[in-house]
Protein backbone atom coordinates (compact mmCIF):
# COMPACT_ATOMS: atom_id res chain seq x y z
CA UNK A 1 0.00 0.00 0.00
CA UNK A 2 1.42 3.64 -0.96
CA UNK A 3 4.30 1.89 -2.19
CA UNK A 4 4.91 3.96 -6.00
CA UNK A 5 6.45 7.47 -4.62
CA UNK A 6 3.77 10.22 -5.39
CA UNK A 7 3.75 12.46 -7.32
CA UNK A 8 3.39 15.28 -4.22
CA UNK A 9 4.11 15.35 -0.42
CA UNK A 10 2.21 17.63 1.69
CA UNK A 11 4.04 17.77 5.18
CA UNK A 12 2.19 18.60 8.26
CA UNK A 13 5.16 20.24 10.67
CA UNK A 14 4.11 19.73 14.72
CA UNK A 15 4.55 16.53 15.78
CA UNK A 16 5.76 15.34 11.74
CA UNK A 17 8.52 16.95 10.97
CA UNK A 18 9.42 18.73 14.34
CA UNK A 19 8.79 18.45 18.15
CA UNK A 20 8.17 21.45 19.44
CA UNK A 21 6.35 20.26 22.26
CA UNK A 22 7.74 21.99 25.15
CA UNK A 23 7.42 25.53 24.11
CA UNK A 24 4.18 24.80 22.84
CA UNK A 25 2.71 23.41 26.35
CA UNK A 26 5.10 26.20 28.08
CA UNK A 27 3.03 28.95 26.13
CA UNK A 28 -0.40 27.20 26.96
CA UNK A 29 0.33 26.62 30.50
CA UNK A 30 1.35 30.59 30.75
CA UNK A 31 -2.07 31.51 28.83
CA UNK A 32 -4.34 29.81 31.29
CA UNK A 33 -2.51 30.75 34.58
CA UNK A 34 -2.27 34.44 33.33
CA UNK A 35 -6.00 34.56 32.60
CA UNK A 36 -6.85 32.86 35.99
CA UNK A 37 -7.96 29.09 34.94
CA UNK A 38 -6.86 25.89 36.27
CA UNK A 39 -3.53 24.19 34.16
CA UNK A 40 -4.50 20.74 33.27
CA UNK A 41 -1.73 17.82 32.67
CA UNK A 42 0.75 18.16 30.16
CA UNK A 43 -1.13 15.06 28.89
CA UNK A 44 -4.41 16.58 28.12
CA UNK A 45 -3.09 19.50 26.35
CA UNK A 46 -1.23 17.27 24.00
CA UNK A 47 -4.17 15.17 23.28
CA UNK A 48 -5.90 18.37 22.47
CA UNK A 49 -3.70 19.68 19.59
CA UNK A 50 -3.56 18.93 16.35
CA UNK A 51 -6.33 21.42 15.18
CA UNK A 52 -6.44 25.63 14.78
CA UNK A 53 -5.10 27.34 17.99
CA UNK A 54 -8.73 28.34 18.74
CA UNK A 55 -10.14 24.60 18.55
CA UNK A 56 -7.28 23.60 21.50
CA UNK A 57 -7.91 26.59 23.70
CA UNK A 58 -12.03 25.69 23.29
CA UNK A 59 -10.99 22.63 24.73
CA UNK A 60 -9.22 24.53 27.60
CA UNK A 61 -11.12 27.45 28.57
CA UNK A 62 -14.43 29.13 28.32
CA UNK A 63 -15.76 29.64 24.89
CA UNK A 64 -16.30 33.36 25.39
CA UNK A 65 -12.84 33.60 26.41
CA UNK A 66 -11.41 32.11 23.72
CA UNK A 67 -10.37 34.96 21.50
CA UNK A 68 -9.09 36.43 24.22
CA UNK A 69 -6.49 33.03 25.12
CA UNK A 70 -6.12 33.04 21.39
CA UNK A 71 -4.43 36.66 21.26
CA UNK A 72 -2.49 36.18 24.57
CA UNK A 73 -0.96 33.27 23.20
CA UNK A 74 0.05 34.15 19.82
CA UNK A 75 1.85 37.10 21.78
CA UNK A 76 3.68 34.84 24.05
CA UNK A 77 4.68 32.33 21.44
CA UNK A 78 7.72 34.30 19.40
CA UNK A 79 9.46 34.56 22.91
CA UNK A 80 9.65 30.87 23.47
CA UNK A 81 9.18 28.92 20.17
CA UNK A 82 12.36 27.64 19.39
CA UNK A 83 13.25 26.44 23.11
CA UNK A 84 13.72 22.61 23.03
CA UNK A 85 12.92 22.47 19.89
CA UNK A 86 13.73 18.97 17.74
CA UNK A 87 13.86 18.18 14.51
CA UNK A 88 12.52 14.95 14.36
CA UNK A 89 14.91 11.90 13.08
CA UNK A 90 14.13 11.09 9.24
CA UNK A 91 12.90 14.53 8.40
CA UNK A 92 15.78 15.85 7.10
CA UNK A 93 16.60 13.20 5.01
CA UNK A 94 13.52 12.34 3.80
CA UNK A 95 12.60 15.77 2.46
CA UNK A 96 16.09 15.37 0.68
CA UNK A 97 15.68 12.03 -1.04
CA UNK A 98 11.90 12.92 -2.22
CA UNK A 99 13.44 16.04 -3.77
CA UNK A 100 16.13 13.95 -5.62
CA UNK A 101 13.27 11.88 -6.68
CA UNK A 102 11.20 15.02 -8.00
CA UNK A 103 8.94 14.82 -5.65
CA UNK A 104 6.92 18.00 -4.97
CA UNK A 105 6.40 18.83 -1.42
CA UNK A 106 4.63 21.85 0.34
CA UNK A 107 3.76 22.11 4.36
CA UNK A 108 0.59 23.01 5.28
CA UNK A 109 -0.07 23.29 9.39
CA UNK A 110 -1.95 24.77 11.37
CA UNK A 111 0.62 26.83 12.96
CA UNK A 112 0.52 30.02 12.23
CA UNK A 113 1.82 30.47 9.02
CA UNK A 114 4.56 33.22 10.12
CA UNK A 115 6.00 31.21 12.86
CA UNK A 116 5.43 28.43 10.90
CA UNK A 117 8.03 29.46 8.04
CA UNK A 118 10.48 30.99 11.00
CA UNK A 119 10.42 27.19 12.06
CA UNK A 120 11.14 25.93 8.90
CA UNK A 121 13.68 28.25 8.20
CA UNK A 122 15.27 27.04 11.67
CA UNK A 123 15.39 23.71 10.55
CA UNK A 124 16.60 24.44 7.26
CA UNK A 125 13.42 23.00 5.34
CA UNK A 126 13.11 25.93 3.79
CA UNK A 127 16.19 25.25 1.59
CA UNK A 128 13.90 22.57 -0.21
CA UNK A 129 10.46 23.17 0.64
CA UNK A 130 9.40 26.69 -0.79
CA UNK A 131 5.37 26.43 -0.21
CA UNK A 132 4.88 26.37 3.91
CA UNK A 133 1.34 27.58 4.31
CA UNK A 134 -0.62 27.81 7.83
CA UNK A 135 -3.64 28.81 9.95
CA UNK A 136 -3.91 33.38 9.13
CA UNK A 137 -2.54 33.09 5.84
CA UNK A 138 -5.69 32.16 4.29
CA UNK A 139 -9.54 32.33 4.78
CA UNK A 140 -9.26 28.58 5.84
CA UNK A 141 -7.89 26.49 8.55
CA UNK A 142 -7.32 22.28 8.65
CA UNK A 143 -8.95 19.93 7.80
CA UNK A 144 -11.25 22.26 5.50
CA UNK A 145 -11.05 21.87 1.95
CA UNK A 146 -10.12 24.84 0.73
CA UNK A 147 -7.05 24.69 2.95
CA UNK A 148 -5.61 21.79 1.06
CA UNK A 149 -6.32 23.62 -1.93
CA UNK A 150 -4.83 26.51 -1.42
CA UNK A 151 -1.54 24.83 -0.68
CA UNK A 152 -2.10 22.38 -3.60
CA UNK A 153 -2.75 25.30 -6.22
CA UNK A 154 1.01 26.48 -5.64
CA UNK A 155 2.08 23.19 -6.76
CA UNK A 156 3.34 22.52 -10.38
CA UNK A 157 0.61 20.01 -12.36
CA UNK A 158 -0.59 17.88 -12.85
CA UNK A 159 -0.61 15.59 -9.86
CA UNK A 160 -1.96 12.51 -10.46
CA UNK A 161 -1.49 11.33 -6.34
CA UNK A 162 -0.75 12.96 -3.43
CA UNK A 163 0.07 11.88 -0.22
CA UNK A 164 -0.25 13.94 3.13
CA UNK A 165 2.18 12.56 6.37
CA UNK A 166 0.62 13.93 9.49
CA UNK A 167 0.42 12.77 13.17
CA UNK A 168 -2.94 13.42 13.97
CA UNK A 169 -6.91 12.56 13.45
CA UNK A 170 -6.57 15.84 11.57
CA UNK A 171 -4.33 15.45 9.32
CA UNK A 172 -5.87 12.10 8.50
CA UNK A 173 -9.77 13.76 8.12
CA UNK A 174 -7.51 16.76 6.30
CA UNK A 175 -6.55 13.78 3.58
CA UNK A 176 -10.09 12.50 3.76
CA UNK A 177 -11.61 15.64 2.72
CA UNK A 178 -9.85 16.57 0.40
CA UNK A 179 -9.77 12.97 -1.04
CA UNK A 180 -5.67 12.11 -1.12
CA UNK A 181 -4.06 9.56 0.65
CA UNK A 182 -2.63 9.69 4.26
CA UNK A 183 0.40 8.24 5.83
CA UNK A 184 0.45 8.36 9.70
CA UNK A 185 3.25 8.84 12.28
CA UNK A 186 2.92 8.07 15.83
CA UNK A 187 6.02 10.53 16.71
CA UNK A 188 3.24 12.52 18.37
CA UNK A 189 0.56 12.32 20.28
CA UNK A 190 -1.23 9.29 18.91
CA UNK A 191 -0.48 5.54 18.48
CA UNK A 192 -0.58 3.79 14.92
CA UNK A 193 -3.81 1.97 16.09
CA UNK A 194 -5.17 5.41 17.14
CA UNK A 195 -4.13 6.56 13.38
CA UNK A 196 -5.57 3.64 11.52
CA UNK A 197 -8.87 4.23 13.23
CA UNK A 198 -8.89 7.51 12.56
CA UNK A 199 -8.96 6.66 8.63
CA UNK A 200 -4.71 6.75 7.77
CA UNK A 201 -4.11 4.40 4.78
CA UNK A 202 -0.77 3.04 6.36
CA UNK A 203 1.10 4.29 9.42
CA UNK A 204 4.85 3.37 10.92
CA UNK A 205 6.28 4.89 14.29
CA UNK A 206 9.47 7.14 12.42
CA UNK A 207 9.83 8.73 9.01
CA UNK A 208 12.55 6.50 8.81
CA UNK A 209 10.10 3.91 8.23
CA UNK A 210 8.66 5.28 5.35
CA UNK A 211 11.90 6.33 4.00
CA UNK A 212 12.42 2.65 3.89
CA UNK A 213 8.62 1.76 2.96
CA UNK A 214 9.14 3.72 -0.32
CA UNK A 215 12.67 2.51 -0.80
CA UNK A 216 14.82 5.73 -1.12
Amino acid sequence: MLQKLPDAVLWDMDGTLIDQTASILRCYREVLYKMGYDVPSDYTIIRSLGGPLASTLSELLPIEQVDKGSELFRNLFPQYMFEGMKVLEGANELIEKLDSKNVQQAIITNKQGENARKVSAKCGFDKIIKICVGNGDNAFKKPEQGFTESVLNQLQGPLETIVLIGDSPTDIQTALNYGIQIIGVSTGAHSIEELMDSGADIAFTSLLDVIKHWSL
